[in-house]
Parts: C-alpha cells; structure tokens; sequence
C-alpha cells in the first residue's frame, strides 16, 4: 500500500480527551477516529490490526475443535426474556422496538441465541460435545466510556460456546479455552494473569478474567506473591482481623459536630476508624434501598452486596431523599430505628462489638452499638473489599493490590439458559438431560489497545510482528530530487508486493522529518529508508522498530530476508 493513497491521516497533537497511551497513539496514528461516545471507526490501519487479531484468535479456537459460524446482532426480545435476562439487565441492554412493534434489542452477547440454537438442532448425545464460535459486532450500553478503545460501547467479540453432555464435559472445554486463551495471548505479545471473577450477568459456577497489569486499568486486583491465589477484587477473600472479645457495653448518644465521615468522627473522638460502623446506602434495580454496614477501616463492596440480595439491574447511589425517607441522616445515618430498608452487614461487623455507629440525628453518634441487641440485619455475609496487606485466603501472606486490564473471559454456564429455554438432549440410557454450555469471550479493539499499552515508546507504536498491519515501512527521502532513490524504491516496493509481502510504502513527496515521524508513529516491525545517503552506503537503512537497531545493508539482502521470512 502506498501512503499516498492510504485512507488516513497522521496528527502531531495528542486528542484533548486521551487518557492512556493506546488511546493517543492509535488516534494520532490515523489507526481508528471517534464517531460518538464508545463508538470508533476502525480505519484501514487498524481494521488490519483487527483482522491479524481476528485471525490469530480463529487459529487457536480452530486447534481445540470450534466450529465458526455467525449469529444476529439484533434478537427478538422473547429470547432475553425466556432467559429472565431482559428485566435483570439494566439499561446497559439496548432495547428498541421493531415497525411492527416486536421487542427486540441489540445483542450484547450471545448466549440466547446458541441456547435456541441448540433446542432447534440437537437432538441427542451423539451430537456432544461442540465448541461453536463467531466474530460479531455487541453493543452496550456503558455509562461512562473511556480510554479510546478499552472501554466502548459497540465492538467486535469473538464468543465461543462450549455444549457438553455433563459437567465433566463442561471442565474439560473450560481448560481448553484457557489454554488457547494462554496461547493467543502469548501470540499477540501480552502477559496476562488469569484471576478469579464475579459470574455477573452471564450467570453459572466459575468465571476467570484473563488480565494484562496496568496502572490505568479499572480493575482492581488482589494477588498473592507467596502462591497462586488471584482474584479480581469483586470477589476476593482475605484473611479478616479477629476484634478483640469485649462485653457489649450501654448505648450512650454522643455529640459529633462537624463529622459526618468516618476520618473526622475517628480523629474527634480520638479512636481508630476500625471502632466504627460504616454505613452505606444504594437502591437495586429493582427499587430496593439496601443499607451496607461495613467497618469503618473498610469499603462496601458493591459486587457483593448486589449478589448478597440478588439484586437486579444493579445498583447506584441512594439519593439524600431515599435514605430521609427510611428515617435516617446522611453523615450520621444507621439502621437503628430505621424503617423500609434491606440491612446488610458485612460479617466482621457483626463480630465486633461496642462499634461507634450513626444517631440518626445531624451532629449525634452512637457509642456502643451492638449487631444483633441494637439492631437486626436482613443479611449478614461478606460485603467488605479486600486490602492491600490483609493475609491472603491460602497460605497468610500479606496480598498486593494491582490494577488490571481485562482482555479475556471464561465462564462455566452450566444449565441456567438451557434449563430457561428448554434445550435437551436424548441421553444414551434414554434419559433427556439438559445440555451444559460454557461462554468465552475476547474483545478484539480491547485486545488491540492492550497490544500498544504494552508495545510502545515516546516515538510512537511499536507492534508485534503478529499483529502488525504490515511487516515494514519502506520509506523514499529526497526521490523528488533523486531519480535513483524513486527507481530503488519504487522496484524493492514492486519485488515485494509482487512476491506477497504486505508493505506500506511512503512515497509522498513531503519532507524527511514527516516521514519518519509517521513511520516511528506507526510502528511497523521494520521501517526500510532509502536516500541518497544510504544508497551511496550501500543500499537501504533497516531500523528494527523494536530495539532501534540500525544497519545499511544491500537492498537485494532486504527483500530476500522480507520474502524469506
């Protein structure tokens, strides 16, 4: 491809609103360009980038048996509805209705649809297992988009989906896609940990996230450097401190002006935040006000809680008026004496005693309030966020905290969709079973973020052979004033695109300064530059994109080693 006729255009300046690396770069890279909130056109460049993804991944889900075929990316509503997941999933599923006025929404993954698959065409044992999979474009619906590509609302997935015969079957599929996740993962050039997740809105046993460590990810990570334990902090476990046995003392009213949190009510009764009650206060999906109890050394951990009361649609903050409304005082709030709200608390809370908790009163706490003889909770279970330094759950070494990049997904189903829409098999003893799927997901622009977030310097993107949207950039300096640099140029572009090899060559007339700018920007594993300077030393300069190393060679060398390799 000549840069002349390329469909792109480079630019000098960062976007205003670029957070991360791979977000800058791919922008100014002329790689992909925003068209709304979430949504990005992937330009020549990076549609070739997502196709070499693309490719890689189909390679690897071939190897362990997927079959690919392609699925709608509009379904009827009946099908979410069938599966309970259109009233549990908040406005996150687009919905829209059809000229006849049909439900239908936009798929922001897959499961129905393979589930109304399989009641259509599997009929018996004979037939399992099967991995199925396709590359189709989701849409979600997420509040707050960001980082260029990490985080969007419409993208390209690939999900497979194991269909077994019993669960034994469901765990071996499950260990084949992690380890062509491994596989795939090693081949776009990231490193990724495998860690423990929350099963959401897909639902089933098991969940893990595949995880790239990065300081701007969202995720929050909890290892452990002594063994394997990792999970995603969403789900993670510690070792939680033991309180001290005490007797339950009377509840005495105290006046606390001016400290409505947990730091200034610590420092003005002269305590430690871990003698506190934390309240925190959330309305469900489904219109519930839950009050979360955590002790005031730790925070309220919103996966938990929203599991712990099985809420649907999720949560958000509670308004001043709701928590009013249930008789208590923001800032100064407890569920002693509260009315019209679901209490959660967390289980170190209600195992220690004579905690310092909220009056219900503005400026007036309680002293030794006590769970279980001041007030009853709805739900007394884990609901606390794991700490940097709490004991790890297998062997008490102290765990770190690391933010992370999510790139990949695995979950065992098991029967929840296909228990919902009725897809069975005829079992070899006669007996009619339900089918047991596994979902596995890669989201190819996250992938292709992730890939420039760890491939990249100050000078631009740095990609992986594997990836690279062309294996060199073949740069001519000075051709307009030197017909042998064109006539070199020209004739190494010729011989290599004629012998297959996918090259991108700047033959604009623009300065030198332009055009290694853009080929240090753009990345490619090799940048190839012919000028006078390096004819007169031999041949063309090869720059390894990578290491920087330079070197003049022949340019016959050059293209045999591009035709050869």
């Amino acid at each position: 491809m000549r840069v002349s006729r390329l469909f792109f255009t480079s630019l000098r300046d960062n976007p205003a609103d670029a957070e991360m690396a791979s977000h800058r770069l791919l922008v100014r890279a002329g790689y992909v360009r925003q068209l709304g909130s979430g949504i990005y056109t992937l330009l020549p460049l990076g549609f070739r980038v997502s196709q070499r993804v693309e490719q890689v991944i189909r390679e690897e889900i071939d190897a362990i048996g997927g079959q690919e075929m392609e699925m709608p990316v509009v379904h009827p509503a009946d099908l979410w509805k069938e599966s309970g997941r259109y009233a549990k999933i908040g406005p996150e599923l687009l919905r829209f209705k059809d000229r006849s006025g049909r439900d239908m929404v936009l798929a922001m993954t897959h499961e129905e649809v393979v589930a109304d698959l399989l009641r259509d065409l599997v009929k018996s044992y004979r037939q399992l297992p099967m991995i199925v999979y396709h590359f189709q474009t989701k849409f979600r619906d997420e509040p707050r988009a960001r980082g260029g590509l990490i985080r969007v609302r419409e993208f390209v997935m690939k999900d497979s989906y194991s269909l077994d015969a019993d669960e034994a079957g469901l765990d071996r599929a499950y260990q084949l896609h992690h380890g062509a996740y491994e596989r795939i993962f090693q081949r776009l050039g990231l490193e990724t940990l495998a860690v423990g997740a929350d099963v959401g809105i897909m639902g089933g046993s098991e969940a893990h996230e595949f995880m790239v460590l990065n300081d701007a990810g969202e995720d929050t990570l909890v290892l452990c450097e002594s063994c394997d334990y990792a999970a995603n902090q969403q789900i993670a476990t510690t070792v939680k401190p033991e309180p001290a046995e005490e007797e339950p003392r009377p509840t005495e009213e105290v006046a606390t002006p001016d400290a409505p949190t947990i730091a200034a009510l610590a420092e003005l009764l002269g305590i430690g935040e871990e003698r506190t009650a934390k309240a925190t206060f959330f309305v469900s999906g489904d219109g519930r006000l839950l009050t979360a109890i955590v002790r005031g050394d730790f925070e309220v951990n919103e996966t938990k809680l929203s599991n712990a009361v099985k809420a649907s649609g999720g949560l958000r903050p509670a308004h001043a008026e709701e928590i009013a409304a249930a008789g208590m005082v923001p800032g100064y709030a407890s569920p002693i004496g509260a009315k019209g709200a679901t209490v959660v608390v967390d289980d170190l809370v209600a195992r220690s005693p004579n905690l310092v908790a909220g009056a219900n009163r503005h400026g007036y706490h309680l002293l030794n309030v006590n769970v279980g003889r001041d007030f009853t909770p709805d739900l007394v279970v884990d609901i606390a966020n794991a700490r940097a330094g709490d004991p790890c759950p297998n062997c008490g070494a102290p765990v770190v905290l690391r933010q992370g990049i999510e790139v990949g997904n695995i979950f065992k189903l098991g029967t929840d969709f296909t228990q919902k829409l009725g897809a069975t098999y005829l079992a070899e003893d006669g007996s009619r079973n339900l089918i047991v799927m596994g979902s596995y997901g890669i989201g190819l622009g996250r992938a292709m973020a992730c890939i420039v977030e760890a491939h990249h310097d100050d000078k631009g993107i740095v990609w992986p052979e594997s990836v690279a949207p062309y294996a060199a950039h073949l740069v001519a300096l000075s051709a307009s004033r030197d017909p042998a640099v064109g006539e070199a140029a020209d004739g190494l572009y010729q011989r290599l695109t004629d012998a297959g090899v996918d090259v991108l060559y700047d033959d604009r007339d623009e300065s030198p300064g332009v055009k290694l700018t853009d080929a240090e920007l753009l990345g490619m594993p090799l940048i190839i530059t012919i000028s006078p300077r390096s004819l007169a030393a031999g041949g063309a300069e090869v720059t390894d994109r990578a290491s920087g190393e330079r070197s003049v060679r022949p340019i016959d060398e050059v293209a045999q080693q591009l035709v050869g390799g």
